[in-house]
């Protein structure tokens, strides 16, 4: 049974292949449940209120911000804000289970600092830039422009990467999922 109060936070450039090593954790850990970020901006595709985000007007952001409601928030582009809710976390741990937040470089050192032990943080690095360009091509998703945007962050997130309990280099996925595996299990029982 793991801790209280106990919260995992992974990070990483984007590209970096975080998104897919945090599914393969949620489905294998029945103990880890994936906290629900609140945003400004609006719904893109298919995704719902409360399922991908809790989307929220800029002033009902500033409102939560006013009332101290958030573990964490920044503004991560003009007027467009991002957060973690302390009632997400709260609903979380009392269903027994632990918050898996997948955020920025910014905000996952800033629920380090709040939480301190009872948080851990990994940070999931591209074996090289080249192959995060690499990677970022391949998804066919990207201009020339926005990749080399994207890669510009990359190394300004990379240099915060000795901030963090742990970097796992992800060069093989599977390799790096169980890495991050045996990170987790390790903190839950501790």
């Amino acid at each position: 049974m793991a801790s209280k109060h106990k919260i995992i936070i992974v990070t990483a450039p984007s590209g970096a292949g975080k998104t897919t090593i945090v599914r393969k954790l949620l489905s294998s850990m029945p103990v880890l449940e994936f906290s629900v970020s609140a945003a400004t901006r609006a719904p893109r595709g298919n995704e719902q209120d409360g399922k991908d985000y809790y989307f929220m007007s800029p002033e009902a952001f500033q409102q939560k911000i006013e009332e101290n409601a958030f573990a964490e928030y920044e503004m991560v582009y003009a007027g467009k804000y991002y957060g973690t809710l302390k009632s997400e976390l709260q609903r979380i741990w009392d269903d027994g289970r632990v918050p898996m937040v997948d955020i920025d470089v910014k905000g996952a050192l800033s629920i380090k600092e709040k939480y301190h032990g009872d948080a851990l943080t990994v940070f999931i690095e591209p074996p090289s830039i080249d192959a995060l360009r690499e990677r970022l091509s391949e998804r066919g998703t990207e201009n020339q422009a926005s990749i080399e945007e994207r890669l510009g962050k990359a190394k300004y997130e990379l240099s915060f990467a000795r901030e963090f309990d742990y970097i796992v280099i992800n060069e093989v996925l599977e390799t790096a999922y169980q890495e991050v595996r045996s990170i987790i299990e390790n903190f839950l029982n501790s």
